[in-house]
């Protein structure tokens, strides 16, 4: 089902933003999102409308989203709407002693024994994604991530807009990447949440596929050759149809004819709404000079095998913006000028040899490298004393509260004893 009055390629963007909540001294989780969604009666709803903003609820209960109500024409005005509700939340989860905590998962949350999900308004959603995948993991509460939604006015700009997103999406997580901790390790990859994201839905695998979405031509292709299998596949497991909605797609780009729009969902959340809304802001430009054929005719990646793509999506995984390109075809696709390249040596040739409208701080974003190696600069030890996690974490919180970057200056050199090499 289409939107009635569709809005049209790149006139508007919807973003949503997902944080922690946590003990303001402890950093522990707290799933306490049901006292910050009350009707003016006193009772929790799954969605409360702020003006520009909307919050509202997910699966789990020590996170709440922050979203655009609705799209708008102006994401630099959200770098504002959104501060201001992160004061907003941060005033009232004060009763509580506790705060909002950003990036892309908690770094030392043991999900199989704290996870807590919303049991209210909509619970039987989620009571059924438990039943069948076991909602008790890292991939399913203790995620983080930031949502874009581009909209699409007809059958042509889907086409051109899925497959210019498509294209994309491998080089996406390296400016997104905020998540090299699991219960207080690194293990070597920058984006832990996508990682785990991938293998949630394993049961059915057709639901994720390999994250980087299959070419579709037009949206009855879509519901014929990604949807409906999807739902096939799925089958007894759901016998009331709960799940089989368009929203059950957890491919890392997925179409959303209710909305008119597609949204892409492999961005871990920032440390603050300033560097998501950059990030953004970067993508959704080189999404349209991909469509302007600035590089390369669009429809030439019409025929580019999902595999290799993903392949590189998946070393972006690992290493950000440090993956290293050798796949000729798609730096000749760019006209890069040397047969590999780093991700960040990729979007800098982005940057210079297509339009954007703030190239300066789009360079600085992409050279700052991203949250994720920010965060591991900090530490010479796989698994940090906690407390040396943990003062890393509340500056991310202070970051958060004051809307500014996360420069990881040094942790103090007394906090660097670790539990092992």
């Amino acid at each position: 089902m289409m939107r009635k009055n569709p809005i049209g390629l790149f006139e508007a963007t919807g973003i949503e933003l997902e944080y922690m909540i946590v003990d303001r001294f402890t950093l522990n989780i707290r799933p306490i999102c049901d006292q910050l969604l009350k009707d003016p009666s006193g009772l929790t709803v799954s969605e409360l409308a702020r003006g520009a903003t909307r919050w509202s609820n997910e699966l789990a209960m020590h996170l709440v989203e922050t979203k655009t109500n609705g799209p708008t024409a102006s994401l630099e005005s959200y770098r504002r709407h959104f501060g201001n509700d992160v004061t907003a939340l941060n005033q009232l989860l004060a009763e509580y002693h506790a705060m909002l905590l950003p990036t892309g998962m908690h770094p030392w949350m043991n999900p199989r024994e704290e996870s807590v999900l919303w049991p209210h308004e909509q619970g039987e959603i989620y009571q059924r994604f438990d039943k069948i995948f076991s909602c008790n993991g890292h991939g399913w509460t203790n995620l983080q991530s930031m949502h874009i939604n581009l909209p699409f006015a007809d059958a042509r700009e889907f086409e051109q807009l899925h497959r210019a997103i498509r294209f994309l999406l491998p080089l996406m997580p390296a400016l997104s990447a905020s998540s090299p901790f699991v219960e207080g390790e690194q293990n070597g990859i920058a984006c832990n949440r996508l990682r785990f994201y991938e293998s949630n839905c394993r049961r059915v695998p057709l639901i994720t596929a390999r994250v980087v979405p299959e070419d579709v031509a037009t949206p009855e292709d879509y519901r014929e050759d990604v949807l409906l299998p999807m739902y096939r596949q799925l089958g007894k497991l759901d016998p009331e149809g709960i799940l089989k909605h368009e929203w059950l797609n957890a491919r890392g780009a997925i179409a959303r004819f209710d909305r008119g729009a597609i949204e892409i969902r492999v961005l871990d959340t920032q440390e603050c709404p300033a560097a998501d809304l950059l990030i953004a802001g970067l993508i959704r430009e080189t999404l349209i000079n991909l469509v302007n054929g600035v590089w390369s005719d669009l429809d030439r990646t019409a025929t580019w095998p999902t595999e290799e793509l993903a392949d590189l999506y998946d070393a972006v995984v690992v290493k950000a913006e440090h993956a290293v390109i050798r796949n000729q075809n798609f730096l000749d696709f760019f006209h890069y000028p040397d047969s590999r390249a780093t991700v960040t040596e990729l979007w800098l040739h982005l940057l210079e040899t297509g339009t954007y409208s703030e190239p300066k701080a789009y360079e600085q974003l992409v050279t700052r490298g991203s949250l994720s190696s920010r965060i591991r600069s900090r530490y010479k030890v796989r698994k940090p004393a906690r407390e040396a996690l943990a003062e890393t974490y509340r500056e991310l919180a202070d970051c958060l509260a004051e809307n500014r970057f996360f420069v990881g200056a040094p942790v103090r050199e007394s906090l660097l004893v670790g539990a092992g090499g």
